[in-house]
């Protein structure tokens, strides 16, 4: 097991943020944690990069123990976080952005990972004397993506990397996290588009005010009727289908759907 996430709560002040949540990563496969704004997605990132504490339960990587670890000791270790909203640095270039994301390491292994970013990212290659702030949002999530991968990742945990993206720009995003995935890459993503997410998963979590409610293989969650209703816009699909039918009919459609 790659990674176990084991009854972990997390706490802030006297709001639990995190109540006993236990999922895990198996393999280079890519696992989604669903859920509503509030639910505790973003607090069980941060648990795992180390940049939040743990009250209570464990968190083990490849073996290691990461709850207690400092941050930096974290990312040395592979397991990379890549946060909401992009956090590039704006007033650097494009390259001068991914070489802080390799900063330690053996020139060698930069110019490799560098490499590697640009073939996945061609567009950053172009625009590699850029400065970052100038970048599209799809682009600045590019970067971010092609930062954490400077460090050759054991694990990656992607926080809502279709944030503030347009459709077109949200499916190559996705496209490429099913290609560094297959590169062998095991992700763990947070993501409020659960359709997207589900479609790329392997296995799924939902999150509800704290505490996992329902997990299983993403295929089997993205039938379940009540992941649909509550996540998949089920009710809207619906309403819109009696309208249709109401039309074909030529009755008027129920105004409370």
């Amino acid at each position: 097991m790659l990674l176990r996430v084991e009854s972990v709560s997390v706490a802030y002040g006297a709001v639990e943020a995190l109540k006993s949540v236990s999922l895990s990563v198996e393999g280079a496969e890519i696992v989604a944690v669903l859920g509503a704004n509030g639910a505790g997605k973003t607090t069980l990132l941060k648990a795992i990069s180390g940049l939040v504490p743990v009250k209570s339960g464990a968190i083990v990587h490849d073996g290691k123990k990461l709850h207690g670890l400092p941050p930096h000791v974290i990312a040395r270790l592979g397991v990379v976080h890549i946060p909401e909203g992009r956090r590039v640095f704006a007033t650097l270039t494009v390259e001068e952005n991914l070489n802080l994301g390799g900063y330690g390491c053996p020139k060698e292994e930069v110019a490799r990972a560098k490499e590697r970013v640009f073939a996945l990212f061609p567009v950053l290659k172009e625009r590699r004397r850029q400065l970052a702030g100038t970048l599209s949002g799809g682009e600045q999530q590019m970067l971010a993506i092609g930062r954490g991968l400077m460090r050759s990742p054991k694990l990656m945990l992607l926080d809502e990397p279709s944030l503030g993206l347009a459709p077109l720009l949200v499916d190559q995003v996705f496209s490429t996290i099913v290609q560094i995935n297959k590169e062998g890459v095991p992700i763990l993503i947070v993501e409020q588009n659960a359709r997207k997410a589900l479609s790329i998963a392997d296995q799924a979590h939902i999150l509800e005010v704290g505490r996992l409610v329902l997990s299983g293989p993403a295929r089997e969650l993205a039938a379940d009727e009540r992941v649909r209703q509550a996540y998949l816009g089920g009710a809207t699909y619906e309403r819109r289908r009696r309208i249709r039918e109401s039309r074909a009919a030529g009755e008027a459609p129920d105004p409370r759907g």
